[in-house]
């Protein structure tokens, strides 16, 4: 599960390169800068829900060995 998360934020890390190339800097609410923005923002929400995840795990693992 570990390598999973990590080649998934790596995809979003990925994903956040990709759409700042495609920002228009002189019109950035207009078009496709609007579109890199939302794409920037889901990557971004992404990559922390994946944390999260990997985090809850990490407490679940050690709750378990504590029992």
């Amino acid at each position: 599960m570990k390598i999973f998360t990590s080649i998934l934020v790596i995809v979003a890390i990925a994903l956040i390169i990709f759409n700042i190339t495609l920002l228009d800097f002189d019109h950035l609410f207009e078009g496709n800068s609007m579109v890199a923005l939302i794409g920037i923002a889901a990557s971004f929400c992404a990559i922390f829900i994946l944390l999260i995840f990997r985090m809850s795990k990490m407490i679940e693992e050690k709750t378990k060995n504590n029992s």
